[in-house]
């Protein structure tokens, strides 16, 4: 067989296994993804069981712990309402009322359970509304 001949089949093989990744790689990014849900969205329609990420405010006065479990609510960021969450695991250092963070969360009854060490915290950016208003 000829080199060339030999060089071009390898090249062509090479893009098509190269094309196949990407396109599987691309796949399972967007069908793994789920939307996070405010808690005015999971409190009308959360299933039992299911698996939910959760955002929103931590709402001011909610946080308290019992042994090694975190007790708060979060509240939508117009603060129109707010879900019970129950969390055990790492608590992110920047977590506190008023900071907006995610967590995966099941409902158990009236509460949302969180996902042990799935809880993340969001940093304000510098660039807020709130913080351009006071300038």
């Amino acid at each position: 067989m000829d080199p060339t001949r030999k060089r071009h089949i390898r090249l062509v093989v090479a893009l098509s296994a190269a094309l196949l990744l990407a396109s599987a790689l691309v796949y399972t990014s967007f069908s793994a993804s789920s939307e996070a849900k405010e808690p005015s969205q999971l409190a009308r329609s959360a299933n039992a069981g299911q698996s939910y990420e959760l955002t929103g405010k931590v709402a001011a006065g909610s946080v308290s712990r019992e042994g090694n479990t975190l007790l708060f609510r979060v509240r939508d960021r117009n603060g129109s309402n707010s879900v019970a969450v129950r969390y055990t695991g790492a608590v992110p250092d920047p977590f506190r009322e008023g900071r907006e963070v995610i967590v995966t969360v099941r409902k158990q009854g009236e509460i949302f359970v969180g996902e042990k060490d799935s809880l993340v915290t969001k940093c304000p950016s510098k660039f807020s509304n709130e913080q351009n208003k006071s300038s």
